[in-house]
């Protein structure tokens, strides 16, 4: 039925906003493109490598996984944080290149 492509169609649409919104903020824009060119990284490497403090790197890492973005492998003593899906770092790429940024 109709109604329940539209039904189909919002919960979609509500998806991928939740998702737009767990992204958006410059630094786990940032973390999301370091994952993306490193496949895997761990808190250390993520906030010596963006200059910022360890507590906020870890807050925003926290978020991503709890909404599904990021994961985690762990190796011992240490956490690796990994994307979920590339998918979401294509769509800031896309971002990127749009107009809209020039």
């Amino acid at each position: 039925m109709a109604t329940d492509k539209v039904v189909d169609d919002e919960k979609r649409t509500d998806k991928a906003a939740y998702v737009l919104k767990a992204v958006a903020h410059p630094l786990r824009i940032r973390i999301i493109q370091m994952l993306s060119e490193n496949k895997e990284l761990n808190v250390s490497a993520i906030y010596k490598n963006l200059n910022a403090e360890q507590s906020l790197i870890s807050h925003h890492l926290i978020n991503m996984r709890d909404k599904g973005i990021l994961d985690i492998r762990r190796s011992g003593k240490n956490i690796y944080y990994f994307l979920v899906d590339s998918a979401v770092a294509e769509v800031i790429e896309c971002i990127y290149k749009s107009k809209i940024l020039s």
